[in-house]
Formats: C-alpha cells, sequence, structure tokens
C-alpha cells in the first residue's frame, strides 16, 4: 500500500455521511486530533438519521468522558433519560420476566469463585431468592428510583432521542472546526495506480478530496462496500430477524430507567423511555411476519397514542469481511450491523472512532496497521453477535416456526462452547476485547431457564448460617440503599430537564 507524499501522510479527512457515526465520528477526530487534521464532512439533509438507536451500553459514558463532554448539557438536549438495564419479556416460556442489570452481583466472596457460584449452592439449598436480587440496579429499575448523589457508582447507560444527539454534536464539532458540506454522494474517484480513493464527487458537481476516508453511509456502505468492493459477511442463518418498523408515541405511564424487550411470535417489540414521549418498535422475520402484520401489532400493542407515521426498515445482521481497507475506514452501518437487542450500534461506533484515534495512519495507511484494525473491529462484532445469538437459541419457546427455528439452528463454535461450559459447571468469562461481562452472561442464562448442572464446589466449603447470613446481609444493605434514592422521573426533572 504505497504511502501518500509531501508532508504529513495523511492530514485531509473527509468523513461521508452524518447521522450518529458521522458526527460522532468527526466530534472525536477534532476534539482529539483537531490541531493536526483538516476534517470535512459531508452530508445530505435529504437524508434522515435512522432512528432505533435511542438505547445505549455504559461504554457510552466512557466514551463522552474521554470526548469531555458535559452530561447535563447532553441529556437536556436529547431528551435523555437513565438506563439502568433491559427488561426481557416472554424470551425463555411466554409469561416469564427478566432484567439484563448494568452492575454486578454480590460481593466477592472468594477471588477464586464469582458470585453466582454461591448463590447456586445457597439455591440448592433451598434460600438465596432470586439473582437479581443481588444486583443493586436490578432492584433500584424495579422500583424506579435513580440518582448520582445517593448510589455513587452506579452502572447505567441512557436513552436518547438519536435525531437530537446528532444535533448536539453538531454544535459541538463545527464550532471545533470540522467544515459540514451539503450535497448527496455521485460517485467515488479512485487512484489508477493504488486503488486507494481519491475524492468523492457530489451531484452538485463538487468534487472533496481526502487523504483518508471515513465511510459513515449507512447501509449503502459507498464507499467501503461500492467503491472498493469490500464483501458482506452475511449472518442472518443465525440471526433471522430482517425488518423493524418504528414510532414514537405519548407516554401515558411516565419514564422507566431501563429499556423493555418483548418477544412475539415472529421477534421481539422494544418500548425506550424519553423525557416527554415513548420509542416503539417492533423487529421481526418477514419470513413469518408481514409488514401489515408488524405494524398492526406494532400499534395495537403500544402504551401511547402514536405521534408520527410508522417508518420502517430492512436489515442484515452482518459485516464487512474487512473495516478498512486503502484509505477508507468504514464506521457505523457502512461497516456492519447487528440488530438492536441490546443496544449496541453506537456502541461499535464509538469504540471504532476511539482505535481509529489510537491508530491514526498519520504517515500513511499500510497494511500491517489495517489488518491489526481489522482483526479487532472483527473479534468484537462476533462476541457481540454470539450473545445475540444466544437471546433467540436458548428457549423453551415452540409456539411458532420461528422459535422453533432458533431453538433448533446449528449456532456458532464459538458460542456453543461458552453455553456448554455454562451447562456443565457455571463457569463464565470475559475477554479483554469483550463488552459484555460475566454478570451479563450469568444474568441472560439463568433468565432464559438455563441452569447449570452444577457450580465450583469452593462455594460449599462456606458454613451454611455463614452463607445464609451474608446473602440476606446483601440483599438489606441494597433494599436500604434504593430506599435513598429518588424516583427517576423526580430526579430527571431537577437533574437534566428537557430542551423541548
Amino acid at each position: 500500500m504505497a504511502k501518500k507524499s509531501g508532508g504529513q501522510a495523511v492530514r485531509r479527512v473527509v468523513v461521508a455521511g452524518g447521522g450518529t457515526a458521522g458526527w460522532v465520528t468527526a466530534t472525536a477526530l477534532v476534539r482529539h486530533l483537531g490541531p493536526l487534521l483538516d476534517i470535512v464532512l459531508v452530508e445530505s439533509d435529504e437524508i434522515g438519521t435512522v432512528g432505533v438507536g435511542e438505547s445505549t451500553v455504559p461504554t457510552f459514558r466512557g466514551f463522552h468522558d474521554f470526548m469531555k463532554i458535559d452530561e447535563r448539557a447532553f441529556m437536556s438536549a436529547a431528551l435523555c433519560t437513565f438506563k439502568l438495564g433491559i427488561e426481557f419479556r416472554d424470551w425463555a416460556r411466554v409469561g416469564d420476566r427478566y432484567i439484563h442489570p448494568f452492575g454486578y452481583l454480590g460481593k466477592p466472596l472468594s477471588w477464586m469463585a464469582d458470585f453466582h457460584h454461591f448463590w447456586l449452592h445457597a439455591r440448592a439449598k433451598g434460600m438465596g431468592g432470586e439473582l437479581g436480587e443481588y444486583c443493586l440496579e436490578w432492584v433500584a429499575g424495579e422500583a424506579n428510583r435513580f440518582g448520582h448523589d445517593a448510589a455513587p457508582g452506579i452502572g447505567y447507560a441512557y436513552h436518547l432521542d438519536a435525531a437530537r444527539y446528532v444535533q448536539f454534536l453538531r454544535g459541538l464539532a463545527e464550532p471545533a472546526g470540522v467544515k459540514r458540506i451539503e450535497g448527496k454522494i455521485r460517485s467515488v474517484e479512485r487512484n489508477g495506480m493504488s486503488g486507494e480513493i481519491d475524492a468523492i464527487m457530489l451531484e452538485n458537481g463538487a468534487r472533496i478530496e481526502g487523504d483518508l476516508f471515513v465511510d459513515c453511509t449507512g447501509f449503502r456502505s459507498l464507499l467501503l462496500g461500492k467503491a472498493l468492493e469490500t464483501p458482506f459477511d452475511d449472518w442472518s442463518h443465525w440471526v433471522a430477524t430482517n425488518s423493524a418498523i418504528a414510532v414514537q408515541s405519548t407516554q401515558p405511564r411516565g419514564p422507566t430507567p431501563y429499556t423493555t424487550c418483548y418477544a412475539h411470535q415472529a421477534g421481539w417489540r422494544w418500548r425506550i423511555p424519553l423525557q416527554g414521549r415513548d420509542g416503539n418498535g417492533i423487529v421481526y422475520c418477514s419470513d413469518h411476519m408481514s409488514d401489515d402484520e408488524a405494524r398492526a401489532k406494532l400499534l395495537a400493542d403500544i402504551d401511547g397514542e402514536p405521534l408520527f407515521d410508522p417508518w420502517q426498515l430492512r436489515f442484515k445482521t452482518g459485516m464487512r469481511k474487512r473495516t478498512w481497507v486503502k484509505n477508507c475506514v468504514a464506521l457505523g452501518l457502512a461497516n456492519g450491523f447487528i440488530e438492536p437487542l441490546e443496544s449496541t450500534s453506537i456502541h461499535l461506533m464509538m469504540t471504532a472512532v476511539t482505535r481509529l484515534i489510537q491508530d491514526f495512519p498519520f504517515d500513511g495507511c499500510h497494511d500491517a496497521l489495517a489488518g491489526r484494525f481489522n482483526e479487532k473491529s472483527r473479534q468484537e462484532f462476533e462476541n457481540i453477535r454470539d450473545f445475540i445469538i444466544m437471546h433467540y437459541h436458548v428457549t423453551e419457546r415452540e409456539d411458532s416456526g420461528f422459535w422453533k427455528r432458533n431453538r433448533a439452528m446449528e449456532i456458532p463454535d464459538s458460542l456453543k462452547a461458552r453455553i456448554e461450559l455454562w451447562r456443565e459447571d457455571a463457569r463464565a468469562y470475559q475477554l479483554p476485547h469483550e463488552l459484555f461481562r460475566v454478570e451479563s452472561w450469568a444474568m441472560i442464562l439463568t433468565g432464559q431457564r438455563v441452569m447449570p448442572r452444577g457450580y465450583h464446589r469452593l462455594a460449599a466449603m462456606m458454613p451454611y448460617d455463614e452463607l445464609r447470613a451474608q446473602l440476606s446481609a446483601m440483599r438489606q444493605q441494597i433494599a436500604d440503599k434504593v430506599a435513598t434514592i429518588p424516583p427517576h422521573p423526580d430526579y430527571l426533572k431537577r437533574y437534566c430537564p428537557a430542551k423541548i
């Protein structure tokens, strides 16, 4: 791969596309590398922001800290509420309910075995209660409470209005030096010798040159996918959902500090509570539910009244074979998509741009740098993919062809090994590059009725009375703490009232 000549190899960065991916990229680059780069963002007002990414995971907070973004200002601008986890309904069986919280479980009783092994031993002895009772975030979410001061260190993320978030980021990036150019991309010019991208041509005739191009053009993937012809790995044989319909609605019961995901016969439905309205949507497999059926079900099941006409989205779970090719890096939907069950889309954008800043090709793009970047990106996508597949596969539902298919399908070997480790003796782990912790695996698997046949026998070494006293004290401490935390709606009004 040829190195650029003449002074600094990479100075002109062109972000192709706006939306969340484009403005997250531009804001991060200008805030951390601004004096070293000339950053241009090209977008068209005619292309709207995909709004299904209104729910986030706790790494979002770390990224905002990295960018030195004021939490109160951001939350007020984007109609945010706090998110302590995700409520799952009807996933293992119709009528079931559990929460995937963003906190730790219990207190360490031994550095040799995770807390859930002690809980499993207690359960075998007929005590211990529910696993979620040992998580502050679970209990606070159930009580609809949140507050920084009363619960410092509590694990949380946000619900946000994606369109308002984009405007908030734009308000930070442009004054800092990002130049926005209005226009639709017509074509991409490649260098006849190196194959790198020289420029993008807009429909109005403008030619935008650059040294590095960041493809944020959504599912169209105009640079990485179309111009550079990078193949797409299709994972729809594992994640069969391929359609979504979204709608905003009034909010008759106020904002809860968690997202809700209701499973149905062909997929699932979400409720994301914001300040003043709910974001709703239905995700489904078009082989098992028609668009008309999905739309009718969504409108019948939401709590409030629709504020706008529902809009539809087609998608395919998977990713490009490579994320970085020549002098082009793709972020967001241009690189890949994992359906929004665990709210990971924005997380993947943020980790990708963080890696880009860490591995920025100041002296020119080369194969070794791109190869390492691609390896990290694929590992991250595949680990999240496996976690999502698990939700569908470990179910007892047989009430529709969709669920029968998911139960019977062959799953990736990487996931098969993890599930078997859990089934045998409750082993769970988190690798250094993984998003989901041991607690996440334990909560999803137990919530979906996958109870292990055994557990670490170290737990049995603790005397019965001591274990019972320890567990009882943990539950009481959490209950006492939650009693001091203010109601979530009240805290929002005081801490970050929405700017309507």
